[in-house]
């Protein structure tokens, strides 16, 4: 059987792909730079730039290489090709960044979520900070969105799950957001994007991400892409049965609050006061370290065991303490099934360095659209 060719509609949009990636990873080349870089003939990388500027995608900078051989004219990006928003949502604080196809950043708005505020309060702080990034520019082309909440998939709502520590409700960021973006809004939560960013990290295909802050959270990582699920909550691990401190079995977010490590009024984990613990050195340090460990393990037994993952990761502003990744591992040990961990290999901010990258490529696809 053979098989069919691609068509030369195909090629075009992959070669003006590459010429596109490579000008954004370089600034500016000439065509023979653009040639070598892309392992593409110089032929075609003449025809993709002259189509590409002729299309209003490049530009020639007026500049001309020097040195030996022929001179050549340095083509760049073109200076209005559309922008995207980032966007996090978090217990604390919005961030809104406006971005253009390099990557680089040309806005920033902040905005302070108070924890008493409601969610009407959070969309309109919200939309303060994505007017204030989008200033004079008109509507970006779309934005992309990371949340300290459970996402509903199908419309990008938050979702308040039972015990939630963030308690910001309902949030709708595609309707608070489309006043200022022309295309799609994209929403998922923070433990997604955290995934997503150990997979650009050189993570493996396969293997569970838990998320241990003042929030709990897990992502599934299945053939190199995070699995959200049917309503787009796969991973929530708060209500996962595990040990309490005495043995009895309770959901994973309680044996918090029998540790006595609950903030005030709150269901989140106060993370300077279970930090001060996990690395004192006190009788009081080891039983809460112990304590932690087997809740954490208990968890990762049900991951194991229902997702075969090839490694186990943990995140979060106090999963990576290294007395306690040590303790959880040699519980695991006495387990029949088990899986190797590790921490993560990224910073605490990699929600937002992969919404970043997510909103890029994103942003070239759509200018490589031609709409």
């Amino acid at each position: 059987m053979s098989l069919a060719k691609p068509s030369l509609g195909l090629l075009r949009s992959l070669t003006d792909e590459h010429v596109l990636n490579a000008l954004v990873a370089a600034g500016r080349l000439t065509r023979a730079e653009l040639a070598a870089r892309t392992g593409i003939s110089k032929p075609t990388i003449a025809e993709s730039v002259r189509r590409l500027t002729d299309e209003g995608l490049l530009q020639d900078t007026g500049e001309r290489s020097t040195g030996r051989g022929r001179a050549g004219s340095y083509f760049a990006l073109a200076d209005d090709l559309g922008t995207a928003l980032v966007v996090e949502v978090t217990a604390s604080g919005i961030v809104v960044e406006r971005i253009e196809l390099s990557g680089a950043t040309l806005a920033r708005a902040d905005e302070n979520v108070p924890d008493d505020l409601e969610p009407a309060g959070v969309a309109a702080a919200l939309a303060r900070a994505a007017e204030r990034a989008i200033g004079d520019s008109g509507p970006a082309r779309l934005a992309v969105v990371s949340a300290a909440d459970p996402v509903d998939r199908a419309t990008g709502r938050l979702v308040e799950l039972p015990d939630s520590p963030f308690l910001v409700g309902e949030l709708d960021p595609p309707a608070v957001l489309a006043p200022y973006v022309s295309g799609s809004v994209t929403v998922d939560n923070d433990v997604h994007w955290a995934a997503r960013a150990e997979l650009e990290h050189g993570g493996p295909a396969d293997f569970g991400y838990l998320y241990l802050g003042a929030g709990l959270g897990g992502a599934i990582v299945s053939d190199g892409a995070v699995r959200p699920g049917r309503s787009g909550i796969a991973g929530e691990v708060s209500h996962v049965i595990t040990v309490g401190p005495d043995g009895r079995a309770m959901p994973f977010t309680e044996v918090f609050e029998h540790l006595g490590l609950h903030r005030p009024g709150s269901s989140a984990i106060d993370v300077d006061q279970l930090l001060r613990r996990l690395t004192g050195d006190d009788p009081d340090s080891a039983r809460t370290t112990a304590a932690v460990a087997t809740a954490i393990s208990g968890v990762l037994v049900t991951m194991i065991s229902l997702l075969d993952p090839e490694l186990i990761i943990i995140g979060g502003s106090w999963g990576t303490e290294a007395r306690l990744l040590t303790a959880v591992a040699d519980r695991l040990q006495t387990q029949p099934r088990r899986a190797p961990i590790r921490a993560a290999a990224t910073s605490i901010d990699a929600p937002l360095t992969a919404v970043r990258a997510h909103a890029r490529s994103a942003l070239s696809r759509e200018v490589l659209a031609r709409p």
